[in-house]
Order: structure tokens, then sequence, then C-alpha cells
């Protein structure tokens, strides 16, 4: 093979390459789309009002992950199943961000915490590596830090709404996690970063509590309205 022969493969399977991630990043724009509307959507949830919309926000949000899985089906067309990790830095932040809204959605119904499993169900997508595109363990974890942010804020706000016992319950599901995430060793250094801020939202979510405590409001105060209730 001449030197022009081989140069000329090499820039066609470079203009291959290019074709294969064009393609994925018009998936993943859509799919960041669709990921902005249920974040927009689940935000209406600190407002006030919103603890009394919750179910219906999550009814709305789960309808959105019906659009999410429809991509995401899509998204697995654009590439080779074995090549996942070779194009995954394309689609990794939209997907944690997915996987944090889920969870969300969750808690939000439930206030328990959502497994692995149950993520990649909403999301239409596999748990196993071998099966192809899958729910990396990693970005499963990212997901959850993304969520204790999230419901550090819940914990304000829910004070300023007069609800008074939800930040107690935040408060032990945030530390309970917290107390899982000390199990592991980390090795992925985003990752880490992202738990060293797990450690300010429970200082924040206690810090509530706190002032809860010394002004004698939340272990005996009614739930307010659409309050999700204890279990």
């Amino acid at each position: 093979m001449s030197v022009n022969e081989l140069f000329g493969a090499v820039q066609a399977s470079l203009a291959a390459d290019q074709d294969v991630r064009e393609d994925i990043r018009k998936v993943v724009q859509v799919l960041e789309q669709t990921a902005r509307e249920i974040l927009t959507l689940l935000q209406t949830v600190h407002q006030i009002s919103g603890f009394k919309e919750i179910p219906n926000k999550c009814q709305k949000a789960r309808e959105h992950f019906d659009t999410v899985k429809t991509h995401l089906a899509e998204l697995k067309t654009k590439f080779p199943a074995d090549q996942y990790y070779r194009f995954n830095e394309h689609w990794r932040f939209v997907l944690q961000r997915l996987i944090f809204l889920a969870a969300f959605v969750v808690y939000l119904e439930s206030e328990t915490l959502v497994t692995r499993e149950d993520v990649a169900a909403i999301l239409g997508i596999q748990v196993k590596r071998h099966k192809g595109f899958h729910l990396d363990i990693e970005d499963y974890l990212s997901g959850l830090l993304i969520l204790a942010n999230e419901l550090s804020r819940l914990a304000l706000n829910s004070v300023t709404a007069g609800d008074y016992t939800r930040p107690l319950r935040i408060s032990s599901f945030i530390n309970e996690l917290d107390s899982g995430f000390r199990l592991l060793n980390l090795k992925n250094d985003s990752l880490r970063k992202r738990y060293d801020g797990l450690k300010y939202d429970v200082k924040k979510i206690e810090e509530v509590v706190y002032d809860l405590s010394i002004r004698g409001l939340g272990k005996g105060d009614a739930p307010s309205e659409g309050k999700v209730q204890d279990k």
C-alpha cells in the first residue's frame, strides 16, 4: 500500500467516525432539551404552592420519560453496541442529569431512594454492561449526588412553604445516603469531587433542622396541604 493509499484509508476512517459522532450529537441535543423540560416542570415544587402539585408534576414528568425512552432507543442505533465507552462522553452529562431527574421523581412520589434497576427501567436502558447501552454505575452514583443537592434546596424551601416536617424526613434520607457513600472506595476523580459536595448538602440540611428545633417546629406539626405522608 502506498503512502497516499494509507492516508486515504485513514481519512476515510476519520470521516466515518466523525459522521457517527455527529449523528450522536443530534440525538443528544434532543435529549438535553427533554431533560430541561422535565427539570423546569419539577422545579415548580420549590414554589410555596408547589407541594400540593407534586403528584400532578410527577405524573407529567413520567410522561416526558416516555419521550426520553424513544430518544435513547434511537441513540443506541447510532454506534456499534461494543463501542459504548468510545462515544459515551457525548451523552454522559445528559444521562447523569436524567438519572437525577428520575431519582427526584421517585423521591417526590415515595420519599425512597431509586435503585439502579428502577432508573434503567424508567430510561428504557440496560443495567448489565455486556448488553450494550447500559446504566453505568458511576453515572448512577453521580445522579444521586445531584439529587442530594436538590433536596438540600427543597428542605429550605419547605420551611418557607410552612411544611416543617419535610426537612426532618429529608435530613434522615440524606444522612442514610451519606452513610451509603461512605462505604464506597471512590476512584473516579469527578465522582469524588461531587461526593465532597454531599458533605455541604448534609450540613445545610442540618442547619435547617437545627433552626426548626430551636423554634419548636417540626416533629409535632401537622403536614401542610399536598404533603407526601409519612409511610
